[in-house]
This record gives C-alpha cells, sequence and structure tokens, in this order.
C-alpha cells in the first residue's frame, strides 16, 4: 500500500471531531445536571472549583510575597541613597572648606635662675638677735639677754682677786637669768660685784656653789633643787615656762666645773641652753640625756641641778 500525507489527514481531522463532540455532549450534560441535578453537579465540580481556588489563593500570595519583597527593597534602597548622599555631603563640604590657621607654637618655658629660687633650708630653732645693744638668744622657754664672760667688755674685770674671763662664769649665768627672767638691768660685771660682797666668790675656782640660790632670793627668783634626773623631767620643767641651772662637769661643756642655763625644750624633745663661755654651743640642740650624763657630782647647796621661776602671780 502506498504511504503518504494525504492518507492520513482525514483520519486526523476525524480524532478532532469526535473530541468536540465529546466535549460538547459533557458540557451540555453538566449544564443539563447542574439545572435538574444540582448535587450531582456539585460532587462532579467541587474537585476542580478546589483546585482552581488553591491556584488562586497560590497566586495571591505569591503575589502579597512579591509585593512586600518590592516594598522592603525599595526602603532598603532608599535607606542606602540617604546615607550615601549624607556621606557625599559631608565629604563635599570637608573637601571645599578653608583650610585651619596654622598652630602657634608653644613658648618655651625657662627655669628660674637659681639666685631667684628660695633657700631649701628650715628655719633655726634658735638664734641670737640684736636689740638696745643686747643680744637675746630665741627659742626657748623665754627670751634670753646673753653675756659672755670672755666678751671684752668685762673679761678683765675683776672677780675678786681673779678676773670674770677665766673664772666669772657662776655671776655671767645669772647675770642672764636675772635679766630675762625680771626686770632688773644688769650684767656679769655687776653681778660678780655683788657676788663679792655676798661671799659667793672662791679664788682661783669661780664660786661657790651656793651662789644660785643667793642671787636668786635677792632678786625676786625662786630656785629649788632639781632631783628629777630623766630627760621626760628635764622637759616637763621647761614646758613649764621655767628655767634650770645646771652645774656641769667634765664633757662637752667643760674640762672641769661650769654653770650654764638651759633654756627650753624643741619639739623633737631637744633642749637649748644658754652657755656664758660660747655662743656657738648656745645656739645649738642638745640630747638632754647628754646633760644629765655630763653634770657634776656635787651635791651641795642643791647642786648640780637648779630650778629657777619667777614668782607665780
Amino acid at each position: 500500500m502506498k504511504r503518504d500525507g494525504g492518507f492520513k489527514r482525514p483520519g486526523f481531522k476525524l480524532v478532532l471531531i469526535v473530541l468536540l463532540a465529546v466535549l460538547c455532549i459533557g458540557a451540555a450534560e453538566l449544564a443539563a445536571c447542574s439545572h435538574f441535578a444540582p448535587e450531582t453537579y456539585e460532587r462532579i465540580t467541587a474537585p476542580a472549583r478546589q483546585a482552581a481556588a488553591a491556584v488562586a489563593d497560590a497566586g495571591r500570595a505569591g503575589l502579597d510575597a512579591v509585593g512586600r519583597f518590592c516594598r522592603d527593597t525599595a526602603a532598603l534602597a532608599g535607606r542606602a541613597v540617604q546615607s550615601a548622599a549624607r556621606q557625599v555631603a559631608a565629604f563635599w563640604e570637608e573637601l571645599t572648606a578653608p583650610p585651619p590657621p596654622p598652630l602657634e607654637p608653644e613658648p618655651e618655658l625657662s627655669p628660674p635662675p637659681e639666685d631667684s629660687l628660695p633657700p631649701a633650708t628650715e628655719p633655726p630653732l634658735t638664734e641670737v638677735l640684736e636689740a638696745d645693744g643686747k643680744q637675746l638668744l630665741t627659742g626657748g622657754t623665754v627670751t634670753v639677754t646673753y653675756f659672755c664672760q670672755s666678751d671684752e667688755t668685762w673679761a678683765e674685770q675683776p672677780y675678786g682677786t681673779d678676773t670674770i674671763g677665766p673664772y666669772g662664769c657662776g655671776p655671767t649665768a645669772m647675770a642672764m637669768a636675772v635679766a630675762s627672767m625680771t626686770d632688773t638691768d644688769t650684767d656679769p660685771a655687776q653681778m660678780a660685784s655683788w657676788a663679792v660682797d655676798h661671799g659667793y666668790w672662791a679664788r682661783r675656782s669661780g664660786s661657790y656653789h651656793s651662789i644660785v640660790q643667793g642671787i636668786a632670793q635677792d632678786f625676786g627668783l625662786e630656785a629649788e633643787p632639781f632631783t628629777g634626773r630623766t630627760p621626760d623631767a628635764l622637759r616637763r620643767a621647761l614646758r613649764s615656762k621655767d628655767m634650770l641651772v645646771a652645774l656641769m662637769g667634765k664633757g662637752h661643756f667643760t674640762t672641769g666645773g661650769h654653770f650654764i642655763l638651759i633654756r627650753g625644750v624643741t619639739l623633737s624633745g631637744d633642749v637649748l641652753v644658754a652657755d656664758p663661755n660660747s655662743l656657738e654651743r648656745s645656739l645649738q640642740t642638745w640630747d638632754p640625756q647628754l646633760i644629765l650624763d655630763e653634770l657634776s657630782s656635787a651635791r651641795d647647796h642643791g647642786a648640780p641641778l637648779w630650778i629657777l621661776s619667777a614668782p607665780r602671780a
């Protein structure tokens, strides 16, 4: 049999006609069924309607998602554009701003000259001042009018048959006490003369130890033996505004016997003296234990230590 395209075409058309007929018959039956048997129609078409509704819902959800995505993307893009615009504006402002004025160099500070700096030393605890032709020792219980037995003004003046320079420590020490603690204006020469007249000069030995209480009583002072032999006892006596007369033995102040005044105590607990034979020693501070250790061994007329007090009001 001969095969060619003209032999197939009548069969294909026939198939199409049959399908169209079936569709028309089905549609007619569905239409009749929807009118005469609606329940059956609902059962037949329900799956198709549900599938169509699902497809429609999915389409709407997809459209909503696409809409949200577009809105979020647009908002993000807007914020990015705004940020970029601000950065560009700031960059442009910085680029076109005038340059800042140059900084002025800080002046170099030079240290002050050395001669303008205050001295780094502490003020002295005691010093000697000049007033009305007299030397005054400061820093003690009272300001002491200082006399030195070797001062040329009276060093060669008589003390009995001796002279004040080498032998007059007793009347010189008591002249300092009387001039400082009373209103009496005196000096070593006057006090030496008084001591000779009242029997307190000891030939070639200086003065009898009774000179301390004798002069004190005659010039309005009180002199009592001081029995305290501890540094604290000395400090307490000096803080009560009294002075002490000490008869020193061999040591820092003398090689024999020597009267001095103990006139004050420092904050550190050392004591100040008025040595009638040395202004230098009078400007030093002394360990009270050293003073006690070097006291004379004499034990007559209150020696070797007396406390001097002005009369109490």
